[in-house]
C-alpha cells in the first residue's frame, strides 16, 4: 500500500477542484467490483492501469453540463486562495438531479470523472489558485470513480498536482474508512491534496477524519450560518479548532453569507472561508473579493453568543412536571372534597374548575383538615360549597412554560405554591398540578449546573467567560474600555426588604446594563453580587456608562417603599450594628480605558478597575474614568 503522506498548504496561490457532492444514497442494486490493487510505482503505472468504463470524456460543453467556480478566500491576506468546481446542468436543472439520474443509470462514477475532466480544462490556472474537486467516497471505494482516469485528467493540466484538492464527498455512510484511505493514496502519491466535505452534517465523521488525515477539512453551512448568534454552534466549531490543530489541518468554513459570522470565523482563527458573501458560483475565476472584507482586519473584537441559560433549561416546561391529579366542580361541597382527600391520601391540594374546565382556585388539604376538624364542622359547613376553603389566586403554569419562566415564582413574596403546588393549564383549561417541592428542586440543579459558567441569579457569564474575553481583547490589540459597576448602600438595602427584593435589585442592574450596551461589541459579566463588568468597545462607551447610571437610579426608586422615597433616606444598621441613615441605593461605574501596551493580563486590567469603581464611590461620583494609569499596573 502506497505510504500517505501530510501535505501543508504552499505558501502561494491554493487551488482546490470541487466537483458537486453526491446527492442521496446510492442505488442498492449497485455492485461494482472494488478497484483492483495496485502495487506502489510511479504514476504512469498507475495512468495505464484499465479504466471502470469505456467511454472517452465529453468536451467542456455540450456534455449535458458546464463546471461553475466559486472562489475560496484565505483570511490571513483577504485574497483568492482556489476556487470550488460545481457542476451546472445545461437544462437548467439542479445539479444532484442529474447526479440523481447517473445513478440510476449506474453511470454515477463516468458522470464524476467528466466533471473532473471538464473542470480541469476550463479553469484558469493563472488567476484561479487551487482547484477544488469533488468526487464521492463510495464511487472510489466501489472503483465506479478510478484513480488511473482521475490522475489523467489532473496531469493533462499541465500543473503540479499540489494545487489539486480532492473533496470527498457522501451522503452515504462510508463503512471501510480504511479502505477509502488505501485508494486516495494513489491520488496522494502522485501530490494531490484531500479534503473531507461537510463536516458537521451527513456522514463525514471522526472516523473518517482520523482515517484518511486530509489536509483539508470543510465545516458545512449548518455550523457556520448563524454561528453569531448561536452559542451550541460556537461550542462545536471551538472544539473543531482544536481537533484541526491536533490534526495538522486547515479548515475551510463553507455556507458563509453574513458578515457577523464571518467576523467570528477570523476570530476563532479559521484560515478558510467560502460562501456567497465571499462570491457566488460563476463560468470564470475571480481575484476580486467584497469591500466588507477588506475592512475585517480593522474591526473590533466580537463578543461570542451566549446562552445565558444551562444546557437544560430550554427543554423542561411545566408538562414535563406534570402530575395528573382529580379535580372537584366549582359547585361540589365540603363533603365531595373531603371525600376525594381521603380517596388520594398524597394529594395535597384539590384544583377547582368551573363549567368550561377553567381552574378558579385551589383547596389545600391541610388548611381543609384543619377547619373540617373543629367539632360539628361536617354538621354545620359539609354541604356548602367548597369555595369556601378555595384559595381563589392559585398559581397558573401553560403546559408550555418553560421552568426558567416558571423560576420566577420563586422570587414571590407568596410563598404557599410550596405546599399548595401549581396548576398545569393548556389553552385555558386544566391538565393537571406540579409540586412545589419538585419545581424547588429542578430549579436548584439547573442553577447549579449554570453557576459554572454563569451567575445563577442573571446567568449572565462569570469570572471565567469574563478572563477568556479580557484575554481575546489584548490579543487582539484593539482599543477598548473596562467597567466596573458596583452599587451603593445596597447592604442597608438588603437588610431592610429581604434577599428577594435584594435578587430583584440585582437583576435590575442586570436588565438597565445589558439594554444599554450593544450585544455585538460590548461584553457584560456579573462577577458576583452586586458587582459587575462591561468591557466595552463601542466609541460612545462615556454616554453609555451615563445612561446606565441614569436609567437604573431611576428604576430602583420602584424596589423602595414609598415612605423611603419621600425621605430620599434608608433607615438600617451600619457595619458595627448601630442604627444609621442611609442614601437610596444608586449605581457607580468606574472606567479604565485600556490596550495590550499598558497592561500585561487580565488581572492587571480587573485590578485598576476595581481601583477606579473605589475612587468613583470616594468622589461620590455615579460615573468615574480613571486617568493616567501607569505602564505597570
Amino acid at each position: 500500500m502506497a505510504a500517505t503522506r501530510k501535505c501543508r498548504p504552499v505558501d502561494g496561490d491554493w487551488m482546490p477542484v470541487l466537483l458537486a457532492a453526491s446527492p442521496g444514497a446510492p442505488d442498492p442494486n449497485l455492485r461494482t467490483p472494488l478497484m483492483d490493487p495496485l502495487p506502489a510505482a510511479s504514476a504512469d503505472a498507475v495512468l495505464d492501469t484499465p479504466a471502470a468504463t469505456a467511454p472517452s470524456p465529453g468536451p467542456a460543453s455540450g456534455s449535458g453540463f458546464r463546471m461553475a467556480y466559486q472562489p475560496i478566500v484565505r483570511l490571513r491576506d483577504r485574497s483568492v486562495a482556489g476556487h470550488e468546481a460545481l457542476m451546472r446542468p445545461d437544462d437548467g436543472r439542479s445539479p444532484l438531479a442529474l447526479l440523481e439520474a447517473a445513478r440510476h443509470r449506474r453511470t454515477l462514477g463516468e458522470l464524476e470523472t467528466r466533471a473532473v475532466e471538464a473542470a480541469v480544462r476550463a479553469f484558469d490556472f493563472a488567476t484561479g489558485g487551487r482547484l477544488l474537486l469533488n468526487l464521492s467516497a463510495n464511487a472510489l471505494l466501489r472503483g465506479a470513480v478510478r484513480s488511473g482516469e482521475v490522475l489523467r485528467a489532473l496531469q493533462g493540466s499541465g500543473q503540479d498536482l499540489s494545487r489539486f484538492v480532492v473533496e470527498i464527498t457522501e451522503r452515504d455512510i462510508v463503512e471501510d474508512a480504511k479502505g477509502l484511505a488505501h485508494v486516495l493514496g494513489y491520488l496522494r502519491a502522485a501530490g494531490a491534496r484531500v479534503a473531507l466535505d461537510d463536516f458537521g452534517n451527513g456522514h463525514s465523521n471522526f472516523e473518517l477524519w482520523h482515517e484518511l488525515l486530509p489536509e483539508f477539512v470543510k465545516i458545512d453551512r449548518y455550523l457556520v450560518d448563524g454561528l453569531s448568534e448561536s452559542p451550541g454552534k460556537l461550542a462545536v466549531v471551538r472544539a473543531l479548532v482544536q481537533v484541526a490543530d491536533s490534526y495538522g489541518t486547515e479548515l475551510i468554513a463553507e455556507g458563509v453569507e453574513r458578515i457577523e459570522d464571518l467576523r467570528l470565523l477570523q476570530d476563532l482563527g479559521i484560515p478558510y472561508v467560502q460562501g456567497y458573501l465571499l462570491g457566488r458560483p460563476a463560468f470564470h475565476t475571480t481575484t476580486t473579493v467584497p469591500a466588507e472584507l477588506e475592512a475585517l482586519g480593522h474591526g473590533k473584537t466580537p463578543v461570542w453568543p451566549r446562552s445565558g441559560r444551562p444546557s437544560g433549561i430550554r427543554r423542561v416546561t411545566a408538562e414535563h412536571m406534570l402530575v395528573e391529579a382529580p379535580s372537584i366542580p366549582v359547585d361540589s361541597t365540603n363533603n365531595d372534597a373531603e371525600a376525594i382527600f381521603r380517596a388520594n391520601p398524597e394529594l395535597n391540594a384539590i384544583p377547582v374548575l368551573d363549567a368550561q374546565q377553567r381552574p378558579v382556585g385551589l383547596i389545600n388539604r391541610r388548611v381543609f383538615n384543619e377547619r373540617m376538624a373543629i367539632p360539628f364542622a361536617r354538621e354545620l359547613i359539609g354541604k356548602k360549597p367548597c369555595t369556601v376553603h378555595m384559595h381563589a389566586s392559585p398559581v397558573l403554569c401553560d403546559v408550555g412554560q418553560s421552568i426558567d419562566e416558571m423560576s420566577q415564582i420563586l422570587l414571590g413574596e407568596d410563598q404557599r405554591y410550596l405546599h399548595d403546588g401549581f396548576i398545569v393549564t393548556e389553552h385555558g383549561r386544566y391538565r393537571g398540578v406540579g409540586a412545589g417541592e419538585a419545581l424547588v428542586r429542578r430549579v436548584t440543579e439547573l442553577r447549579i449546573e449554570a453557576a459554572r459558567y454563569a451567575n445563577p441569579l442573571t446567568l449572565l457569564p462569570g469570572n471565567i467567560p469574563i478572563t477568556e474575553h479580557i484575554n481575546r481583547l489584548l490579543e487582539s490589540g484593539r482599543a477598548f474600555v473596562a467597567c466596573y459597576c458596583d452599587l451603593d448602600n445596597f447592604k442597608p438595602y438588603n437588610d431592610q426588604y429581604g434577599y428577594f427584593r435584594g435578587d430583584r435589585m440585582i437583576q435590575l442592574v442586570a436588565s438597565v446594563i445589558t439594554a444599554h450596551v450593544d450585544p455585538q461589541w460590548d461584553f457584560v459579566g456579573h462577577v458576583g453580587g452586586d458587582d459587575f463588568v462591561i468591557l466595552m468597545q463601542s466609541e460612545d462607551w462615556l454616554a453609555r456608562c451615563q445612561a446606565i447610571v441614569a436609567d437604573f437610579n431611576q428604576g430602583a426608586l420602584s424596589l423602595f417603599d414609598a415612605r423611603e422615597v419621600a425621605r430620599g433616606m434608608l433607615e438600617g444598621e451600619d457595619r458595627s450594628g448601630r442604627q444609621a441613615s442611609f442614601p437610596l441605593t444608586t449605581l457607580t461605574i468606574g472606567i479604565v480605558p485600556s490596550d495590550a501596551a499598558r497592561f500585561e493580563g487580565a488581572e492587571a486590567i480587573a485590578s485598576c478597575a476595581a481601583g477606579a469603581k473605589r475612587e468613583a464611590k470616594r468622589l461620590k461620583r455615579g460615573v468615574h474614568v480613571m486617568p493616567g494609569v501607569p505602564a505597570t499596573a
